[in-house]
């Protein structure tokens, strides 16, 4: 029999080259398998996490036709084929509507059902993520994350492998560090089978976020913590741990695992350098948490109960049999730098320029002399042509901001009231000044992309990317294709939802 090698000689002895110029290095789950720990969950919308894995990444759906495809790797342990989604899903939208499982247990995550709180489709589920809301490449080639809107979700409550009770387990994620929301709860890990809040220590899961009803760090947030069911924790007690730090990294590794009377969170910045362990030791000392009483559902972007108000995005993360040691979890960290996340573009079609007076015009058939204007507070569409009034030129024409949330993408002030925006509301497009907080600069942030139909361009929200500046009965709304209000028919929505930008009438 031949001794195990150790971490370190396995990890060296993963790396090799194929063919002439590509470098292929051992996965997060090839690193776990070596340090005793295997992966019993695998997903990511980007990547490869094992070296030979060449599957289906995940699954998008075209709402165009209800057309599905699977997006795989580029190669054996490579980066996603964004390019085979990108032609699959032009000149329409899609929706990423399964993350497959590469482990061997295909432990795959579907859209949510309904729990102790409902979803905002019809039959009480959970959306589903846009296929495009988070671009981002590694190693120079482009791929998607998982954006969570609030009200979407995905889940597993019937998987092979996971923890229960008090059995050791450890898993990572890799999230963005600036999307986040005070909302319950953007979880990814372990959590109830049947959807519903069956009391403490029935989950262990990563959260991420400024919630600070159950518990905090230092700082202002966002902080990772366990949701452990019923609170939130980052240390022995349930309310402030000093220890573990406010988050302002764009790319963000997040660690937890736990086995019986000892648990530990640790983190650190994807795109470089190594982790720091925010707390590790004894359970939390309230009733219900000591031993645990696991379940071994799997949920992505929502709590056990399917809590559905918070906000985040999710590149990648696995979930392991057996309690990881902080070596292992290094060299896991270590591939995830090597993998060199970085941000590109969150817009599309010829570029818009700051400072200019701009405005918007319809391209439906029989409305396209409509532009994009406001009556007061509301947001619509009203004929506009050279004989028409100053003070209605004024209202059709709009400054282009960088985007007061994200400036990668782009806001929209109205030329004869300033300091009033362009924001959604309710999903209906309303005009209103900036009160400075959070949610007004994400409701007023969108994101220009190459036309739908062909023409012009289509305006995607930024913190709902699946919905887009429609008008419907000459009203303006953000829209989604198909979706569950009147105004999200999915009639005429291409064209409905594209617009021709030209110079302001000022």
């Amino acid at each position: 029999m031949f001794s195990r090698p150790s971490l370190g000689q396995a990890y060296t002895a993963a790396w090799g080259l194929f063919g002439a110029a590509s470098l292929v290095a051992a996965g997060p789950c090839d690193i776990y398998q070596s340090g005793g720990t295997p992966c019993v969950a695998a997903h990511s919308t980007t990547r490869a996490l094992y070296s030979a894995f060449n599957g289906a990444l995940y699954q998008v759906t075209r709402d165009s036709d209800g057309a599905k495809t699977d997006v795989k790797t580029l190669s054996a342990g490579g980066v996603a084929n964004a390019a085979a989604q990108d032609s699959f899903c032009a000149g329409t939208t899609c929706l990423i509507s399964i993350i497959y499982d590469q482990s061997e247990r295909k432990n795959h995550l579907t859209r949510a059902p309904p729990g102790g709180f409902k979803g905002p489709e019809a039959d009480g589920s959970d959306n589903l993520a846009s296929a495009t809301g988070a671009p981002v490449t590694l190693n120079g080639r482009k791929a998607y994350g998982v954006f969570v809107s609030p009200g979407t979700g995905y889940r597993n409550n019937r998987p092979s492998g996971i923890a229960v009770g008090d059995q050791a387990e450890g898993m990572y994620a890799v999230f963005d560090g600036t999307h986040y929301n005070s909302g319950c709860c953007f979880d990814y890990g372990n959590a109830e089978t049947n959807s519903l809040d069956t009391g403490n220590g029935h989950m262990e899961a990563l959260y991420f976020g400024d919630s600070t009803y159950w518990g905090s760090g230092a700082g202002k947030g966002p902080w990772l913590m366990a949701d452990l069911e019923n609170g939130l924790f980052s240390g022995r007690g349930s309310k402030n741990n000093p220890g573990d730090p406010s988050i302002s990294a764009r790319f963000f590794t997040a660690i937890l695992k736990g086995r019986p009377n000892e648990w530990a969170i640790r983190g650190g910045n994807s795109a470089s350098g190594s982790l720091s362990t925010y707390y590790s030791g004894a359970r939390p000392s309230a009733a219900g948490y000591n031993p645990m009483s696991k379940e071994g559902a799997i949920i992505l972007g929502i709590g056990g109960d399917n809590s559905i108000s918070a906000q985040g995005t999710f590149y990648e993360g696995v979930m392991t049999s057996g309690y990881p040691s902080d070596a292992t979890e290094n060299a896991v960290q270590a591939d995830i730098v090597a993998a060199k996340y970085a941000t590109t573009s969150l817009t599309s079609g010829s570029g818009l320029t700051v400072g200019s007076s701009v405005s918007l015009r319809a391209t439906t058939s029989g409305y396209d002399t409509r532009y994009l204007a406001h009556d007061g507070a509301t947001v619509n569409t009203q004929v506009v042509s050279s004989s028409s009034s100053a003070a209605l030129k004024k209202q059709a024409s709009w400054t282009v901001r960088p985007g007061l949330s994200n400036d990668g993408c782009f806001s929209f002030e109205s030329r004869d009231t300033p300091g009033r925006y362009i924001r959604h509301y309710d999903f209906a497009l309303q005009l209103q000044a900036s009160d400075n907080s959070r949610q007004f600069k994400e409701d007023a942030t969108f994101c220009p992309q190459e036309g739908l139909n062909g023409q012009g361009h289509s305006i995607r929200s930024w913190g709902y990317p699946t919905r887009y500046f429609r008008h419907y009965s000459n009203v303006a709304y953000t829209a989604s294709n198909g979706g569950i209000h009147t105004f999200d028919a999915a009639k005429s929505f291409n064209d409905d939802v594209s617009w021709v930008i030209s110079a302001g009438f000022d």
